[in-house]
């Protein structure tokens, strides 16, 4: 905080100069003779005095180019009657820019609990890549929670399907079938304390109603984290569920946890971006966009 500027003193008032030239000194007495000299002369002093001090107060006010006075009469919100000064109005502030969509902006509630029990999509999709290893996955949703399964299977089947996702490794394919058909592994979506019991049970590993996990058989994706995406990610929410069905999909691939290269750098998919991006940036898919895999260290 800065401290306020000092206040220049005003002008002498002519008042003040009578006073300091004739109230302070000692009358002295005189004789009928030159008495009355002496009280002609004094007045005379006094009137010339005070003809110099209201020269000096104009003179003043002309050279601070009234400051006291256009600062009155702009606090006031009106010029002074005679004055020339023009308030110009100030500019209207700028607009503020729309913000963004932030991955907090779905209306889809999310339980702490749920029934336990799971609900089948019933979608199937075509094989997506080319690779010889297919890997075919159901998708199913907790019952009791405002999402549809068909949409969610959808969805995750894009994901899946998209030119920088595992597919861009024409050793990898995938497939969306129905749960009564053979699969190698199925997707649940689960309010946070299922999805706790679930990755207790299937891997011993406290996800604490926040993360997501890998189970023999299967991938659990925290409702919460569907729903919400991550305080990390700056991005739609479709692609923060991207960043969670492709980092999930890389553990059954068989690649392990990796972190940040170098700050300014994309986040490997296998990174636990959630965690903290440590000087990376958040980055939802396997390849970059001129087809390189982002990696980075491997985290032991």
């Amino acid at each position: 905080m800065h401290s306020a500027p000092e206040r220049e003193s005003a002008p002498p008032t002519a008042a003040a100069v009578v006073s300091h030239r004739g109230g302070g000194g000692r009358r002295h007495g005189s004789s009928h003779r030159r008495g009355r000299p002496r009280r002609r002369g004094r007045r005379r002093l006094v009137g010339a005095l005070v003809v110099a001090a209201g020269l000096l107060g104009s003179a003043t006010f002309f050279l601070d180019g009234g400051r006291s006075d256009a600062s009155n009469d702009m606090s006031s919100g009106r010029p002074r009657p005679g004055s020339t000064t023009r308030i110009t109005p100030s500019p209207p502030p700028p607009p503020r820019p729309t913000p963004s969509p932030t991955p907090t902006s779905t209306k889809t509630e999310v339980p702490s609990t749920g029934t336990g029990t799971f609900v089948a999509a019933h979608a199937t999709g075509a094989k997506v890549g080319r690779g010889t290893r297919l890997l075919r996955y159901a998708v199913e949703v907790e019952g009791g929670i405002d999402l549809s399964p068909t949409r969610a299977a959808n969805e995750i089947a894009d994901i899946l399907a998209a030119p920088r996702g595992w597919t861009h490794d024409e050793g990898h394919a995938f497939q969306l079938v129905s749960a009564a058909q053979p699969h190698d592994l199925t997707v649940r979506i689960a309010t946070p304390g299922t999805a706790d019991a679930l990755c207790w049970a299937g891997i011993h590993q406290d996800t604490g109603g926040e993360y997501n996990c890998e189970t023999p058989g299967g991938v659990v994706v925290n409702l919460k984290r569907w729903v919400r995406g991550s305080p990390t990610f700056d991005g739609p929410i479709h692609d923060y569920r991207a960043l969670i069905v492709n980092h999930e999909m890389g553990h059954f691939l068989g690649y392990t946890h990796m972190t940040c290269a170098g700050p300014g750098q994309p986040a490997p998919v296998m990174m636990q971006q959630i965690k903290g991006l440590h000087g990376c940036v958040a980055n939802a898919w396997p390849y970059a966009k001129d087809g390189h895999f982002v990696s980075g260290p491997h985290v032991m």
